[in-house]
């Protein structure tokens, strides 16, 4: 049995993340790649510890719900259905509950106060920056695990953040509207016998759909980057399902507030609420982890023996994909994109983009992009293709980097350095007058 449960585990590690397309069925390699992306979103989730990020979140979101919430009044009630958010506001937060109602009092508390003028100036800067600053934690944690460097300017965080909050009322009351109209239906057509059942199980089928629609939106919005539609919305159905579990679950929970009420008193819904904060984010940074899986799942094949590649492998590969952009220039036809090179060569993905980033900052090649509409990035030499030899190459992998250090190889250590650089010599010259184009 040991032995079994060792050749899965190795199967799951290793094995499956060298299978190519090519030498299974289209099927079995679907089966293995929804296995490698429930794999990868659980390893990664664990990895990267989002638990502890779940965790910051729901600090955040606490210190930031009421200000929040002020703003999504203070919309819905010039749009003149406020009593109708109040209602949406209790369900969405976990059912009715002393901690709903208390922040309900402090929401209309905070702008009874903008009504009498208190409110105003550092105040409004404070709850400007409370909210801005939730929201980009929300993103950082986002760009975070999908590697994204780059954040947001401060006037696109303005404009969108502000038009989601815009938006957000707007789309809380259609979809009232929506379940109202809804039941309105059922009722007039009770007396039909094959209509009334499907369109119950309608109803009670959209608070799943706006929960896979609020987390798909949520997905394909918050991280800076170009998120595909299909792996948005896989991940949202799954995970806005899990959250209307856990929600049904809290609700039932509130039955046995009772049992807490002999400990804490009065103070017993707030436990309850962190703990519906705190898992909601759990379920939401998991289903970015699965977003993120299902997208690039591709970039993981032979992700171990990409990590342990050697060094003479590494410039093997270098000179193999830096040769074919030589050529393809020489041609005068149109630049290699990483994926191009990747399918060309048969090199596992993620190596490749880590080559091509190791010859850009050896200025070797450049990006350019070949289509503006799609924004896809090619890539071209950066020198004379007639002088871009081998010896080249190799010359400017082996002094890439740092050599800035406090040891003495001019005088103590100078005949040691002297053997590198002679074995350095001899190992470049046969290579000195071969070009990459003509490999």
């Amino acid at each position: 049995m040991s032995q079994r449960i060792a050749a899965l585990w190795k199967f799951l590690t290793y094995d499956i993340w060298r299978i190519t397309e090519s030498e299974v069925t289209s099927r079995t390699f679907s089966i293995y790649t929804i296995i490698k992306t429930f794999y990868l979103a659980v390893n990664r989730f664990i990895s990267e510890r989002l638990m502890n990020k779940a965790s910051a979140l729901t600090y955040s979101t606490l210190l930031a719900i009421v200000p929040i919430l002020a703003i999504i009044f203070a919309i819905a009630r010039g749009f003149g259905f406020d009593h109708l958010m109040e209602t949406q506001i209790r369900t969405g937060f976990g059912g009715p509950s002393e901690t709903t109602e208390v922040i309900l009092k402090l929401v209309e508390s905070y702008l009874s106060q903008t009504k009498n003028g208190v409110f105003i100036g550092v105040g409004l800067i404070m709850l400007l920056w409370t909210v801005l600053n939730l929201i980009g934690s929300i993103e950082i944690t986002f760009n975070r695990i999908w590697q994204v460097k780059k954040a947001r300017s401060m006037y696109r965080k303005i404009t969108d953040y502000f038009s989601m909050f815009l938006l957000m009322p707007i789309l809380i009351v259609v979809s009232a509207g929506l379940s109202i109209f809804m039941s309105t239906v059922l009722k007039n057509l009770e007396d039909f016998i094959l209509l009334a059942p499907i369109l119950k199980f309608l109803i009670r089928m959209i608070p799943f759909a706006l929960t896979w629609l609020m987390f798909t939106g949520l997905y394909i919005f918050m991280p800076n980057t170009k998120v595909k539609f299909r792996h948005a919305f896989i991940s949202g159905i799954i995970a806005g399902t899990a959250h209307q579990a856990f929600q049904y679950l809290y609700i039932s929970g509130q039955l046995w507030v009772s049992n807490y009420n002999a400990i804490y008193g009065s103070f017993a819904a707030l436990p309850l609420f962190l703990l519906w904060l705190q898992t909601s984010w759990t379920i939401c940074l998991f289903g970015v982890e699965l977003t993120y899986a299902g997208q690039n799942i591709n970039n993981f094949s032979f992700d171990k023996d990409t990590q342990n590649i050697s060094r003479r492998y590494r410039d093997f590969i270098s000179i193999l994909v830096l040769s074919l952009i030589a050529k393809r220039f020489e041609k005068n036809e149109e630049p290699y994109n990483a994926e191009m090179i990747s399918e060309h060569c048969q090199i596992p993905i993620r190596l490749t983009y880590q080559i091509l980033y190791e010859l850009q900052e050896i200025n070797l090649i450049h990006e350019t992009v070949v289509d503006e509409k799609s924004e896809d990035i090619a890539y071209q030499p950066s020198m004379d293709i007639n002088k871009l030899d081998v010896a080249t190459l190799l010359n400017r992998l082996d002094s890439h980097g740092s050599e800035d250090f406090k040891i003495d190889r001019e005088n103590v250590f100078n005949g040691e350095w002297k053997v590198l650089m002679k074995a350095k010599e001899d190992y470049y010259k046969n290579s000195s007058e071969i070009l990459l184009k003509d490999l």
